[in-house]
């Protein structure tokens, strides 16, 4: 198991309790879903969007697509996937395409959808392709409670 060592941090400072789930190695959120048997509606997906100002993480559930229109207009602001170079950059103690949903540990703005919002469990990335971390929507609620609460995806 290897953990983001900021977001391990940030999640043992929040007093949140949470277990981890290993998977097989997986390349995408449904697959991971896939892999550790749970619904693709509660495990939450990072993406890294950029803008003049810098970065913005936007967390999802893995069944949705970011609305990027819907997201600008909600911040006043262009934005763009960011590359994998910048992802690499700023989640430097993860394993590349591994983001943990708590851009907060990371210094950056962070934005949930409210569909997470309304689940009674979450899944996570912990910072690496094979470990889940699993928390209460409570958990996950307290985990967000400085991001700020949109709706900015649809289900695909």
């Amino acid at each position: 198991m290897s953990f983001g060592r900021k977001f391990k941090e940030y999640l043992l400072d929040s007093h949140v309790d949470f277990d981890t789930i290993e998977h097989r190695r997986t390349a995408s959120s449904c697959q991971t879903a896939k892999a550790a048997h749970i619904p693709g509606d509660r495990l939450a997906k990072a993406v890294v969007l950029q803008h003049d100002g810098g970065y913005v993480l936007a967390v999802v559930p893995s069944t949705h697509r970011v609305e990027l229109g819907t997201l600008e207009r909600t911040l006043g602001c262009n934005l763009n996937i960011a590359s994998e170079l910048e992802v690499g950059e700023i989640f430097r103690d993860c394993v590349l395409g591994a983001v943990p949903p708590t851009g907060l540990a990371y210094d950056i703005e962070t934005l949930v959808d409210e569909e997470l919002d309304k689940q009674p469990e979450v899944y996570c990335e912990s910072g690496d392709h094979q470990t889940l971390i699993h928390v209460s929507g409570e958990g996950f609620r307290q985990l967000m409670a400085e991001a700020q609460h949109a709706q900015f995806s649809h289900h695909v």
